[in-house]
């Protein structure tokens, strides 16, 4: 061919046929990689490099465009783009002109996380007026994690420090990777089904996004929210929140934490048990000293039966000084007027009235002397019949007889077995001392 014959393009042509063939061999297509050499020029596009291990391609991002981006891209972020290749005239440069741009990795997941978290919102699975309240000391606590990991460590040895008298059940599963999700949920299903516990910890330790991943998955916010146990969720540090945390009834920011809030203060217990004791000492106390003053009160009203006694002993010592002092002034004025008649006697003198005078003193000596025996006999007889009568009343006497006074442990006088049962204490008085029993039966 000649020279003339030669079809002679201009660089400027030839970038133009290049991009033409570029843009229209490749449609808009998706490329990840890595960004590096960001600029962010005044214009408001962004210009920057996207590369993996291999190799690496210019790429730019218009203005109309990035103002749609849900996050700042910057040097050393995994992205995914959309765009259309082309080829930048200018110098030549091969590029991807880009509209869309999200994070790969974390970034997706966190579309994810976003996304589902929406979803859940508007079925009703975050709504308060679901959530259940915590027992405030539970009976038993079911823990639901990895039997490995530090998470069930730190809730063992918490519940160890505060309150080690609550059980504890292991419901083991994994908590990261592949079906750890599924497992979860069956977990708290089993425990559900079950029914051993009365409040669930459902949770792990620390760890990334990806790490935690198990429990931003659905089905185990709906074992969450279906379970008729209460959970505590607790994942992660206190700056990680999961969907978990949504849809359980507390969320703990650690293991740790969920056992401090299901967990009594053992020392604070110990300080209200003892706050109690010495208040129910003091209630005791003044029980005690209340009777105990009521009882002497009564004491000091209640007249001891030798006390008695004793005063109708004075009174039969009182009628019997009257009696013989009645009997002395009797036979003192009877003496008298023996006297007297003697007296008279001697002054008349006559043989015959001195004779009958004096067979009528001796009869009247003789009357007086049976007089007063038989009142002296009458007087004794009526005091025998008092001192008997007294005896047959007095309780003393009734003991010695072979009866016996039985009285309850609080000192009440026993008359009906409705006033005791078996195994109380009473007390019974003899003729002689007294006797402590116990209660074996009643009839």
């Amino acid at each position: 061919m000649r020279d003339d014959e030669r079809q002679i393009l201009s660089v400027s042509e030839l970038n133009n046929i290049a991009k033409d063939m570029l843009e229209n061999q490749f449609p808009r297509i998706w490329i990840e990689g890595e960004i590096s050499n960001a600029a962010f020029p005044a214009s408001g596009h962004i210009y920057f490099t996207l590369k993996d291990s291999g190799a690496q391609i210019r790429a730019a991002m218009f203005k109309g465009r990035n103002r749609l981006l849900t996050f700042q891209p910057q040097n050393g972020n995994q992205v995914m783009v959309r765009g259309r290749v082309s080829l930048y005239t200018q110098r030549g440069d091969y590029q991807l002109i880009a509209d869309q741009m999200q994070e790969a990795g974390e970034g997706a997941l966190l579309r994810a996380y976003e996304k589902l978290k929406t979803k859940l919102t508007q079925k009703g699975l975050f709504d308060e007026e679901a959530k259940q309240t915590l027992p405030s000391l539970p009976n038993q606590i079911g823990v639901i994690t990895s039997p490995t990991g530090a998470a069930v460590r730190d809730i063992i040895s918490v519940l160890k420090r505060r309150f080690p008298s609550i059980p504890v059940i292991i419901y083991p599963t994994r908590v990261q990777g592949e079906d750890a999700a599924v497992e979860i949920a069956g977990a708290i299903r089993k425990a559900n089904k079950m029914k051993h516990c009365d409040v669930l910890i459902v949770g792990r330790g620390g760890g990334s996004l990806e790490d935690l991943w198990a429990f931003n998955e659905e089905p185990v916010a709906q074992a969450i929210y279906d379970s008729s146990i209460p959970i505590i969720s607790a994942v992660g540090h206190q700056t990680d929140v999961t969907i978990a945390d949504f849809v359980a009834d507390v969320r703990a920011p650690t293991p740790s934490a969920a056992a401090e809030l299901l967990s009594p203060d053992r020392e604070e217990w110990l300080a209200t048990f003892a706050g109690f004791q010495e208040y129910l000492i003091k209630q005791i106390s003044l029980q005690i000293k209340q009777h105990k003053t009521a009882l002497e009160h009564f004491q000091k009203r209640l007249k001891h039966p030798g006390k008695r006694l004793n005063e109708l002993a004075q009174h039969l010592d009182n009628l019997e000084s009257r009696l013989s002092l009645a009997v002395k002034q009797n036979l003192l004025s009877h003496n008298n007027r023996l006297a007297l008649s003697k007296a008279s006697l001697f002054r008349q003198d006559p043989r015959h009235q001195i004779s009958q005078q004096l067979d009528f003193t001796d009869s009247l000596s003789k009357r007086l002397t049976l007089a007063f025996k038989n009142r002296t006999q009458a007087e004794q007889m009526r005091f025998n019949s008092l001192t008997q009568r007294l005896h047959n009343v007095s309780p003393l006497a009734t003991l010695q007889r072979g009866y016996s006074i039985t009285e309850t442990e609080k000192g009440e006088l026993l008359k009906s077995t409705n006033q005791i049962k078996a195994g109380d204490k009473i007390k019974t008085r003899l003729g002689s001392g007294n006797v402590s029993s116990k209660v074996i039966d009643i009839h």
